[in-house]
């Protein structure tokens, strides 16, 4: 029997979350830990083929991950949906797979997503806590107006040339990012920053999150601000925030294929009472 007949070839997606503290980030590179290496080497072991797995996005060095999607392509008779088990069986503790389908051909993690959503955490308690420390920005120099945040944040929805917030390096042939939520909230000592757009520029969110404090602290104006990232005044944009706090929250697709509570917010929020 043809080997096309006896094992077709399949498209399986897959949602993915990980840990990013102990990953060079989400892409492949040599002689480094990446989420995509550790997951293509652990699918390669249980077909025995070569494996390249495509994500939605790229995360960062340290970055974490509560809904990335991804796919793959495999000679293989098992049935998508036995794909989370039997990897989450292999893979390290700090990634896990929350759901796995078989999707169409044409179907693509990265070029069918209509946006990404990101989340930023920033803790404001004084005293440190290390259960908080591996996913958010313990800054409590000085207090932050989360209303003030709320107010920059609000000009950036539409599309916009975002330049002054990406990174040298960037392959991406233009900054041209539609931005479709952009909302800032507090919880008891907990700000949470969320950035939803079709596209992110390298190193984007954490860039715009480091000018966010200088607002919410009133050491840069509104109409400072709003020069700065129309004006593409990438030099005054210095500082970049902690990977630890941010989060790729969720990938949207014109069909969900999976039902909210395997995709939509599983990243859980911190609370403490006192």
């Amino acid at each position: 029997m043809p080997m096309s007949q006896a094992n077709p070839r399949k498209r399986i997606a897959l949602v993915i979350q990980y840990i990013g503290t102990h990953f060079c980030g989400w892409q492949r590179q040599t002689a480094e830990r990446t989420v995509q290496a550790v997951i293509e080497e652990t699918i390669s072991t249980v077909v025995g083929q070569k494996i390249t797995i495509h994500g939605a996005g790229r995360t960062d060095s340290g970055v974490h991950a509560a809904g990335q999607f991804a796919h793959f392509e495999c000679e293989s008779l098992i049935p998508g949906y036995k794909w989370a088990k039997i990897l989450n069986d292999r893979l390290p503790p700090d990634i896990n797979i929350r759901g796995a389908c078989e999707v169409p051909q044409d179907w693509h993690a990265q070029f069918s997503a209509q946006w990404r959503r990101y989340r930023y955490t920033i803790y404001t308690h004084p005293t440190p806590n290390l259960f908080i420390q591996p996913y958010a920005w313990h800054y409590y120099q000085a207090s932050l107006d989360e209303t003030l945040i709320q107010a920059a944040l609000t000009p950036l929805l539409g599309e916009h040339h975002l330049a002054a917030f990406q990174r040298t390096g960037s392959k991406r042939s233009h900054a041209w990012v539609n931005v479709q939520a952009a909302e800032c909230s507090r919880r008891g000592s907990f700000i949470h920053i969320e950035i939803q757009a079709n596209g992110f520029l390298y190193g984007m969110v954490r860039l715009l999150v480091g000018m966010l404090v200088d607002i919410g602290q009133g050491k840069l104006s509104l109409a400072q601000f709003q020069d700065i990232w129309k004006n593409e005044k990438r030099h005054l944009v210095k500082y970049s925030a902690p990977a630890k706090g941010l989060c790729l929250l969720r990938v949207g697709y014109p069909e969900p294929l999976f039902p909210p509570h395997i995709w939509f917010d599983t990243q859980p929020t911190f609370l403490l009472t006192h």
